[in-house]
């Protein structure tokens, strides 16, 4: 579901975008694992309505995937890791306009097969369009936390 800021009055703009962030990739959580149900409804809910139509990721690897390749690559992808973890750290407010938000976040990935190495960590830059009171995913460009960084960790979630 797109989160509407104007459900959420006492919510400030860093507390929406920390919680859209987290609730987008806790349903990739629930969906690679299985516990959402694999049907259009879920999946339009939990996904593909968050996205603008020319959405664009821009994964570690520098390849491009628009809303509909990863919508594909996740409707094949329902249950095949149900060890898939996701935990979300460090979201920050970049920039503030009237018609979008930029944030960057650390999404911190544990047991993701499909992932070199399966436990990760990458720093996420995403930028959000206000459309109405809500956020829409238009742009996330993604690149590795440095190795001893995600050595490190901690992968406890």
């Amino acid at each position: 579901m797109i989160l509407d800021l104007a459900t959420l009055p006492s919510m400030s703009l860093h507390d929406a975008v920390r919680v859209e962030i987290e609730s987008l990739h806790a349903f990739f959580v629930q969906w690679f694992s299985g516990v959402a149900p694999r049907d259009d409804a879920t999946l339009v809910q939990g996904f593909t309505r968050r996205f603008t139509d020319d959405f664009v990721l821009i994964p570690p690897a520098g390849t491009r995937l628009g809303a509909r390749q990863l919508g594909d690559g996740l409707e094949r992808g329902h249950g095949s890791n149900p060890e898939f973890r996701v935990a979300i750290r460090r979201v920050e407010l970049r920039l503030e306009t009237a018609d979008l938000v930029i944030a960057t976040y650390e999404e911190w990935q544990r047991n993701a097969k499909a992932s070199t190495p399966p436990d990760n960590g990458r720093v996420a830059t995403v930028v959000f369009l206000r459309q109405g009171d809500g956020l829409r995913w238009q742009h996330i460009h993604e690149t590795w936390l440095p190795a001893d960084v995600m050595a490190v960790g901690p992968f406890d979630f």
